[in-house]
């Protein structure tokens, strides 16, 4: 039987084989823009734009917000914990 599933199958794997590269890229993806250091990186772009005049204290104010709100989501990523958070989750059940 696995060999009537795999001739059967086998047309289809390079089709498979594209959609699990395009899922590990769009994940590798929202890895790197969610990534604490990018999130970092962005709220000093938004305080030296708002420093240089570019920018008003109320836009960075939502810009930082959404910004946060990426950083939190962070965790329904995969293979991504938030700093700080790891130890609590077992603490609680022991």
């Amino acid at each position: 039987m696995e060999l009537l599933t795999m001739i059967f199958g086998l047309p289809f794997a390079p089709i498979q084989g594209l959609i699990k590269l395009g899922e590990l890229v769009q994940d590798q993806a929202e890895l790197e823009t969610r990534h604490p250091a990018a999130i970092r990186r962005q709220l000093e772009e938004l305080e030296e734009a708002r420093l240089a005049g570019e920018i008003t204290e109320e836009e960075e104010a939502e810009a930082v917000e959404q910004l946060l709100e990426q950083m939190t989501a962070q965790q329904d990523l995969p293979g991504m914990a938030m700093p700080g958070r790891g130890g609590e989750e077992e603490d609680e059940g022991g």
